[in-house]
């Protein structure tokens, strides 16, 4: 599946395919990894074919899996402003794992599955929980200069005490479902088939 020049079988997509189902049969797992925290959506036979082309593209060496160089070269993904910490997600993604990371910006994802991401992007160490200080890392990084830590601080404390938390809480994946509820993020991205 790896090689540029090669294509997918019938049989290749049926096992990405079956990949993903049996990543949503067993959740939840119980070493975390990206492609096993998205319960995936399942995917058509051309959207697959359309992924593993682009996925092709971007593994530029034909090593079967995609580097961070390699992921920095699309440019929405440079210019985002959580692209390092995307990154620590992303790293070596062979091509399986590469779909079940871009279900969660399916419009047919749930709105768990993006809230999983979502988390995933807060939860920087992988513990389960996003601390204050997790949160002003991703404030910092979204804000970059025009904010200063302390207002910063400001934000993130009146906005955590309107939601009966405190600055030494701890949020859970259940947390931020709960906050996440009421509005569904967008984050849909388009697989174009040709």
């Amino acid at each position: 599946m790896g090689n540029t020049s090669s294509m997918l079988t019938q049989y290749d997509t049926e096992e990405v395919q079956s990949h993903c189902q049996d990543l949503c049969e067993n959740f939840p797992p119980r070493n975390l990894s990206v492609s096993s925290v998205m319960c995936l959506i399942r995917y058509s036979q051309q959207e697959i074919l359309s992924l593993y082309q682009r996925f092709c593209q971007l593994d530029r060496n034909a090593k079967g899996f995609i580097s961070s160089d390699e992921f920095l070269s699309v440019p929405e993904f440079s210019m985002n402003p959580l692209s390092l910490r995307l990154l620590k997600m992303v790293d070596g993604l062979n091509f399986k794992d590469f779909v079940a990371f871009l279900s969660a910006f399916s419009a047919k994802a749930s709105l768990k599955q993006k809230v999983k991401l979502i988390f995933q992007v807060y939860d920087s160490d992988c513990n389960g929980k996003v601390s204050f200080k997790d949160v002003m890392e991703v404030l910092r990084d979204l804000s970059g200069s025009f904010m200063s830590d302390e207002q910063r601080e400001q934000v993130l404390s009146q906005v955590l005490n309107e939601a009966a938390y405190t600055c030494d809480s701890f949020l859970t994946l259940e947390d931020f479902i709960k906050v996440f509820g009421s509005c569904k993020p967008e984050m849909d991205v388009e697989i174009p088939v040709d």
